[in-house]
């Protein structure tokens, strides 16, 4: 793992969860099945709040029966920490953002990680972020000395790509607007339907299991420079909401059930692109 040639993904951040009851806490308040996790594996999950609206969507890793790391390609890690902090109780749980840890990414196929399972080399991670759709590794390290270079062309066609494989990057805007049902949590195996309580299950569940889910994620073309809260418009009615941006890709909220007629966005005409698929774990 050749750790020091991968760009920087420096908007993306960890946060450590550390303590004989690491999993447990987040198992209560994270969306996804951490207790059923095998150790050094990954999966998509989400905190939610309490009416089920999604606050942040990160990669939750199970590196040891002790500790959990979650890395948060958005959001303010600090704060996160923060507000988790206040749930800890008495639980053995310490939550740490670790600055001392670097990430970076690679449009190449993974060395040695493959799936959920991660490859663990000395102190680097790998992890396989793609499919044969779309290679993508990403690569957690000690961060190197000196100041990071910024790779802005890189770092926007990491989050396209993102966006491509229908994962949802949230801008401030757009955290608490969302359930994961109308991001395409389901896509990713994002949340579990099965597992005890956590904040906002209830709403999942049932929106689950008696089929209300009336919106779902949809990628679309449009013009560069578009905003996350826009509105996606046909027949001259708003009937959606752009959730995340990408120079000119866009995911958006919209009916499962549409009439005939083109989308525009901002008066523009935007048009449906297909979401690549493999990225669940």
């Amino acid at each position: 793992m050749d750790f020091i040639d991968f760009p920087r993904l420096s908007g993306h951040a960890l946060l450590s969860l550390r303590g004989v009851e690491a999993a447990a806490f987040a198992h209560a308040q994270f969306s996804s099945d951490v207790t059923a996790l095998p150790l050094r594996h990954w999966q998509w999950s989400a905190w939610l709040s309490a009416k089920g609206r999604t606050l942040a969507v990160f990669q939750l890793l199970r590196l040891d029966e002790e500790h959990v790391l979650l890395v948060l390609a958005d959001g303010d890690a600090d704060a996160i920490a923060s507000q988790l902090q206040r749930f800890v109780f008495r639980r053995k749980v310490k939550i740490e953002v670790r600055t001392d840890i670097s990430i970076a990414g690679s449009f190449t196929a993974p060395e040695a990680a493959s799936g959920a399972a991660i490859a663990v080399e000395g102190e680097t991670l790998e992890l396989d972020m793609g499919s044969d759709a779309l290679p993508r590794t990403l690569t957690i390290g000690p961060a190197p000395a000196g100041e990071a270079v910024v790779d802005p062309a890189f770092e926007l066609a990491w989050r396209q790509s993102d966006l491509r494989y229908g994962l949802p990057r949230l801008s401030a805007d757009q955290r608490e607007q969302w359930t994961p049902q109308q991001l395409g949590l389901d896509r990713l195996n994002g949340y579990s339907v099965k597992k005890g309580c956590y904040p906002g299950q209830e709403i999942v569940a049932r929106t689950h299991f008696l089929g209300k889910a009336k919106r779902a994620l949809q990628l679309l073309r449009v013009t560069d420079g578009t905003a996350s809260g826009a509105k996606v418009e046909q027949n001259g009615a708003a009937i959606g909401t752009v959730a995340s941006v990408a120079g000119d890709l866009a995911l958006a909220v919209l009916p499962l059930e549409m009439a005939e007629g083109a989308l525009s966005v901002g008066g523009v005409e935007a048009h449906g692109v297909p979401l690549l698929e493999g990225l669940a774990r």
